[in-house]
């Protein structure tokens, strides 16, 4: 049984009078323990793939979605937050980042709603800020940090919660070459040591050099593959070269 199954998944936003399709029936499968990008041109429906995967958005009626065999269309996003606070860790284009919170107050923050002991989370907040290279700004709030530095606040809130699977759109973007390794090697111990399963909607080469997987969306539907299995999987250095063809 895939760790995420994806049957059928259909978005349409109402725009005033305008119906716009996001997605158009996509169907995916990923298995526990993959490090995957989710690729294509602005406006192909990535964004809204993780957040549907993430369950900050609904499919639409008729869509299944199940997590860990769990079926979780059409459920209640309240009932839900419990679920999303447990196993999937995020990370924003936009940060997200609460301004009145300083880096560490930000990076602990969701593992709070747990009630867990303020002591082991501070100990795990203050390692992994230190493996994105915060030490300097841990009282820092979001507004006198730089775009990277919040970015890198990001990263180490979506790992503070020590989730299942992790959503990562664009989580490069503002990052320097050296830091954008330093993450990726991170990322990836966490995926080869605890199974984390790691989904990244990108176009950053550094990434597609690693991904073991790659899917590929156009006009809101799937168009390599069928997305399960070792269907649409690419060695890491025919992904590079993909990417360097478009």
């Amino acid at each position: 049984m895939a760790f995420i199954e994806l049957k059928d998944i259909k978005k349409t936003y109402q725009l005033g009078k305008t119906q716009v399709p996001a997605l158009k029936g996509v169907d995916l499968q990923v298995e526990r323990g993959e490090f995957t990008v989710v690729m294509g041109p602005s406006g192909s429906g990535k964004t809204t793939l993780l957040n549907i995967i993430g369950l900050l958005d609904r499919a639409d009626e008729g869509s299944s979605y199940r997590l860990d065999g769990e079926e979780l269309g059409g459920r209640d996003f309240n009932e839900m937050a419990g679920l999303r606070n447990r196993k999937i860790g995020f990370i924003f284009q936009s940060f997200n980042l609460i301004p009145v919170l300083n880096v560490v107050e930000n990076v602990e923050f969701p593992c709070l709603l747990r009630k867990e002991d303020r002591g082991i989370l501070r100990k795990r907040v203050l390692t992994l800020a230190g493996d994105v290279g915060l030490e300097p700004y841990l009282h820092h709030k979001p507004d006198e940090l730089s775009g990277g530095q919040r970015q890198r606040v990001a990263i180490a809130r979506a790992l503070a919660t020590q989730p299942e699977i992790v959503l990562a759109d664009e989580p490069t973007a503002n990052l320097d070459s050296v830091t954008s390794e330093q993450i990726l090697d991170l990322m990836q111990r966490l995926n080869e040591s605890r199974g984390v399963t790691f989904l990244f909607s990108t176009h950053d080469p550094r990434i597609m050099k690693r991904a073991r997987r790659v899917v590929r969306l156009a006009d809101g539907k799937l168009v390599e593959g069928n997305g399960n299995g070792s269907s649409g999987a690419e060695l890491p250095g025919q992904a590079s070269a993909a990417l360097e063809a478009r």
